[in-house]
Formats: structure tokens, C-alpha cells, sequence
């Protein structure tokens, strides 16, 4: 299994994940939103995530992590646990090393998710999300196969890898001559915005980073406030069904408090208009938790926003149809 190293991802390392995702991951687009922009009296731009390799950013880290696997660890398979983005991730990546990949997944994730890892060719192990703990599933099933864990957030190279939406972001900004006031970054677990922010801080120091969470899923906005990992209260629930892990990383964390600036909180009625927003007036399908820092922005009701240049990073685009049907409709 590769070391899960004491020290935190540098900007050093997210360049060289790009290195390794060059050829492989989609260099997604950066849209500029002239009705959002509209809206919210700002210039906005929407990175759109949805549009990547199994339609979100985690590609990018499990790539930068099963990358770097020796021959005999590929030769033993990966595991992975997640609520359906990051199990795509890896049955993708899996599928593309030719080797095998077990993913641990909630019984409740949406069926697209589901069955979309299977096709990757995945064995899927199913769980109680309310009983279970994924966890320990994934964690016997390496011990009893000597398969390598692929955390879905929590590692030095996942990091570095959904670091690379950061380094993407900066690119495309300087090709317009132009530096974000602020970048909003979907939260759950925080490898996505960890990465990111080192990307962003690292050629923008004074751009603002924000977090944002659904309703009863800001752990970590409270964490930033007191200092200490915050969870959340085990009876909450959402419909950004891609974001509802109780409690951030300890290497997220490490790096979230030095460099994020505050954290927002979103309603799921206002992530249904924010999917509306962007399928209405952008054409892009978003999910609930990939439509969270869109939603955060449209609801700007203190203009916190107004007259700068923001970034909103739509995650991740895979909804079930009924989901989607009735959040546009």
C-alpha cells in the first residue's frame, strides 16, 4: 500500500499530479456566465467538473494515486468506499490499469451510480448507510485480499490530484488576463477544495476560498469556526447525496483551516434552483452536491459577491433522471 505520508500536498506535487493526468483527464471547461453574472452583479465563471471523466473531479485523484501503484500492488486490485462519484472514479481508473477494484457503496446512492460502476466492470459491495460502517467493510476486504485502499479524500495524493481543478482554474483565468476575487468549491470530505486551495493561494494570495455545504452537512464551516473538526448530527439528511460524509479529513482539515476563508450553507430548495439555473441557461446537467457553490452564489442575499470576479466549481453531474426531472421542473 503506498505510505499515507505525514506531510501535506504542496503546490510542487499538485503539478506533478497534472503531470501524470496529462493525456488522461479532461482539461475541463471554464464557462463564463453572462445570466449569472447578471444575477448576482459580479463576473462569474463556472467550472464544470460535470463534464470530466466519469462526470466529476474525482477521476483526478483516484488517477494520481492507482497511478503511482507498483506492479505488485496493482497485481493485488484496489478498494475503494464512497456514496457513487469516487467508486466511479476508481472503477474507471481500475478498469483503464486492467486491474480489479472492489467498491463499498450505500445501498441508497443513486442508481446511476450504482450500476454505472458495475459497467466500469467493479465488484460493488453494498451497505447500510445508517447502520454500517464503510470504513470497516473496506478495511477487512483489504485485509483479506492485500488489495490498496484508494481514500476518497483523505490522502496526500488524492489531494494533489483534485488539486489540479486549482491549477486549471488559474490557467484559464490568465489566457483572460484576469485573477478571481473569490473561488466557491463544493465540500464534503474536503479533498476538492484542500487541492484546490493550495492551487488557487499558490498564484492568487489574496483570492478569498469558501466552502459550501448542504443544510445540516457543514461540519465544515463549524470547524473552521472553533478550531476543531465539527460532525454532523447523525439524523440529518440531503438531497447533495454526494456530500453527506459526517465529518472532514484530518490532512483536509490541516490544510482547509490555514487557507480557506469562511464557509457557506445552502438549502436543498436553493441547490434545486441552482440545477434548474444551470440547465436552463448553461445546458449543463449538474447533481444536488455539484450544484452547491452555484446555489451559494444565486442566494448572495448580504451581496457579499457583487462587483468581483468569482468561480463556482460545479463537482460533479451524476443525478438520476426523477432526481433531475423534478429539480428543473
Amino acid at each position: 500500500m503506498i505510505d499515507q505520508r505525514i506531510s501535506l500536498p504542496e503546490h510542487e506535487n499538485i503539478v506533478a499530479a497534472a503531470r501524470r493526468l496529462e493525456g488522461f483527464a479532461r482539461v475541463t471547461p471554464m464557462i463564463e456566465s453572462t445570466t449569472a453574472s447578471a444575477v448576482c452583479n459580479a463576473w462569474v465563471f463556472l467550472k464544470a467538473e460535470t463534464l470530466q471523466h466519469t462526470g466529476s473531479f474525482k477521476f483526478r485523484g483516484a488517477f494520481n494515486l492507482i497511478s503511482q501503484l507498483s506492479p505488485e500492488q496493482k497485481a493485488l486490485g484496489v478498494v475503494a468506499y464512497s456514496s457513487g462519484n469516487h467508486a466511479q472514479a476508481v472503477a474507471k481508473v481500475a478498469q483503464l490499469s486492467k486491474i480489479k477494484a472492489t467498491i463499498v457503496i450505500p445501498s441508497d446512492a443513486p442508481q446511476i451510480k450504482i450500476q454505472s460502476t458495475k459497467n466500469f466492470g467493479a465488484e460493488v459491495v453494498l451497505y447500510d448507510r445508517a447502520k454500517d460502517s464503510r470504513e470497516d467493510i473496506a478495511a477487512s476486504i483489504v485485509d483479506d485480499s492485500g488489495a490498496t485502499l484508494v481514500p476518497p479524500y483523505d490522502h496526500f495524493d488524492t489531494i494533489a490530484g483534485q488539486g489540479t481543478v486549482g491549477l486549471e482554474i488559474v490557467d484559464q483565468l490568465r489566457v483572460l488576463n484576469q485573477s478571481p476575487d473569490a473561488v466557491l468549491v463544493p465540500c464534503s470530505g474536503g479533498g476538492l477544495i484542500a487541492g484546490t486551495a493550495i492551487a488557487i493561494k499558490q498564484n492568487f494570495p489574496d483570492t478569498e476560498i469558501f466552502s459550501v455545504e448542504p443544510e445540516g452537512f457543514d461540519d465544515t464551516a463549524r470547524s473552521l469556526a472553533s478550531g476543531e473538526r465539527e460532525t454532523t448530527a447523525p439524523n440529518a439528511k440531503s438531497i447533495c447525496d454526494a456530500l453527506l460524509v459526517p465529518t472532514l479529513g484530518q490532512l483536509t482539515f490541516s490544510i482547509n483551516k490555514r487557507l480557506l476563508d469562511g464557509g457557506i450553507t445552502v438549502t436543498d430548495t436553493e441547490v434545486k434552483k441552482a440545477m434548474r439555473f444551470a440547465y436552463m441557461h448553461e445546458k449543463l446537467v449538474v447533481e444536488p452536491g455539484g450544484a452547491v457553490a452555484l446555489a451559494a452564489l444565486l442566494n448572495d442575499k448580504n451581496n457579499v459577491f457583487a462587483g468581483k470576479t468569482v468561480v463556482a466549481v460545479l463537482s460533479g453531474g451524476n443525478v438520476d433522471p426523477a432526481t433531475f426531472g423534478a429539480a428543473i421542473s
